[in-house]
């Protein structure tokens, strides 16, 4: 059997579900509403990288390379799959996670890099910290952070960064091509549905780390159950995917819930009922500094 068990079928028939959406959003809908098109194509695109996600973690098969190859296809235009991975994979092996020397995925940044900001970055970054800033800038801000560390990593001779960036610059000519000429959705509005797609994922990772002494106590729980916890695939319970980075999605709630009081003491509580009380608490105030706090001299 190619699953690695039984329970994969879940895993593998959503692939096969979000593919299908995606394609009858794009060139089935949009020929009757640009609109309705446009506006399922975020969620559906934001499910995609949610999926990128499980599959990189080894999911749904016993191959990583076919885990790979049926979820390369960069739907989301803006991040290659491979290079997801690779940082990914390193914030999970990191030992200091929300660092900003060491953590890829780290939003914090470091003292002496705050102080070379000039007056208008820092007030930009500053927005970045509060969840409509992040969902408005967030994107923008990933996107210019990996393009800058890639080119110097090209530069310097990592080829494996440089085959990453020709997978995705070659595969996303044929997505391009298909939105150009055999859907009515204006390639411009695709490239906003996908920046949508993006920014809706940047919700579920606006807190999902905290600076704090103990490392176990980094990691979110949100015990939120509504749609945005099945968008994200149950990342919303960050905590015990980090404790268990190989389970499945569809297993980490049933975890979570014969283990609960445990995992709240791992993270000190770190806890959130729904994505609903976040968005009352950060949608227009600061979640915490900017500048990585367990750095000595920090103070914005």
């Amino acid at each position: 059997m190619i699953l690695k068990d039984k329970t994969e079928w879940r895993t593998a028939a959503l692939i096969i579900l979000c593919y299908l959406i995606w394609i009858t959003l794009l060139f089935g809908v949009s020929a009757y509403s640009i609109i309705v098109a446009a506006v399922f194509l975020i969620p559906t695109i934001t499910l995609h990288s949610s999926l990128q996600h499980e599959c990189l973690h080894g999911h749904p098969t016993r191959f990583q390379w076919f885990n790979d190859s049926i979820m390369v296809l960069p739907v989301g235009l803006y991040i290659p799959y491979m290079r997801f991975k690779d940082l990914h994979l390193e914030h999970h092996l990191n030992a200091r996670i929300c660092d900003p020397y060491d953590d890829p995925e780290s939003w914090y940044v470091s003292q002496s890099f705050w102080q070379r900001l000039p007056s208008p970055l820092k007030a930009i970054f500053q927005l970045n910290n509060t969840l409509t800033g992040r969902v408005l800038l967030g994107p923008v801000i990933s996107l210019v952070r990996m393009a800058i560390s890639d080119a110097r990593a090209v530069l310097s001779g990592d080829r494996r960064v440089l085959i990453a960036w020709i997978i995705h610059l070659a595969l996303i000519v044929p997505v391009l091509a298909a939105v150009t000429y055999w859907s009515a959705l204006p390639l411009w509005t695709y490239a906003v549905c996908a920046y949508g797609g993006f920014s809706l994922l940047m919700v579920r990772t606006y807190l999902e780390h905290q600076a704090e002494e103990s490392l176990r106590a980094r990691s979110v729980i949100i015990e939120d159950k509504g749609p945005l916890s099945l968008l994200f695939l149950n990342n919303n319970l960050h905590a015990v995917h980090h404790a268990y980075p190989a389970v499945a999605w569809h297993h980490l709630p049933s975890l979570y819930r014969r283990n609960r009081t445990r995992f709240l003491d791992m993270n000190k509580g770190y806890r959130f009922n729904s994505y609903l009380e976040i968005v009352r608490r950060f949608a227009f105030r600061r979640k915490e500094k900017v500048v990585y706090p367990l750095e000595s001299g920090s103070s914005r």
